[in-house]
């Protein structure tokens, strides 16, 4: 029966899973268009990315770095065949009488090294936050979920920006331009998990009441590539 209890997926689980999957694919598409607020420029992905690392603290923090990882090899595999079908979608020769080609491709036509440094920046991203969320559970016994959600957020995203920007737009902007975008990316998402933090700590609340779960983790193996476990 134990055994049976510790291989129970919920249904909250499952949700944050779909919401996660979704996030990510939808950044995807928002980053085609470019807005601005005030001096500041950027993508329409800033919207909706930071969301997926507030499920990524979300679910580390109720079941643990070992469903955190399921979940973010979950949300890899499910953009890169977003992008693997818009990329062959693309490709195939549109109707004659077609004309929105050139809309679809800005949208699906991602370039090769964008979509490496994307994939690779997320997964970096990612994994150090989970990793740093889990680390500082431990050592709080877990107290004070706020400093954590937000410093395992800046780790997470300043290890994606600093992937992400010299990989995908090395040699596009100038190199000295390069230290003020990663900056500016990652202050901005530290400020949107800030604001959207008494959502997050209800959801957790929330979460840990319904499931009745509250993990530790005191003999994880933190290998990245260990999701069986």
């Amino acid at each position: 029966m134990e055994n049976n209890k510790n291989q129970r997926i919920s249904v909250l689980f499952m949700f944050y899973g779909i919401l996660f999957c979704v996030c990510l694919i939808t950044a995807n598409v928002l980053e085609t268009k470019q807005i601005s607020f005030g001096p500041m420029n950027m993508t329409a992905g800033l919207i909706v990315f930071p969301v997926s690392y507030i499920i990524n603290d979300v679910v580390c923090e109720v079941w643990g770095y070992g469903r955190t990882r399921l979940l973010i090899w979950m949300g890899f595999a499910m953009n890169f065949l977003f992008v693997l079908f818009g990329a062959i979608a693309d490709w195939i020769p549109g109707a004659p009488y077609w004309e929105g080609q050139e809309g679809f491709h800005q949208v699906f036509g991602l370039a090769p090294r964008i979509a490496a440094a994307s994939f690779l920046a997320f997964l970096c991203g990612s994994f150090v936050n989970a990793y740093v969320m889990s680390r500082m559970k431990l050592s709080s016994n877990g107290k004070n979920f706020s400093a954590r959600a937000v410093l395992s957020t800046v780790f997470g995203e300043l290890t994606d920006s600093i992937i992400f920007f010299p990989l995908a737009l090395g040699g596009v902007i100038p190199w000295e331009e390069m230290p003020s975008l990663v900056i500016t990316q990652v202050s901005l998402k530290t400020v949107y998990e800030i604001l959207v933090l008494p959502v997050t700590i209800r959801v957790v609340r929330f979460t840990k009441l319904h499931d009745h779960e509250d993990v530790f983790d005191r003999d994880i193996n933190y290998n990245i590539f260990k999701i069986k476990e």
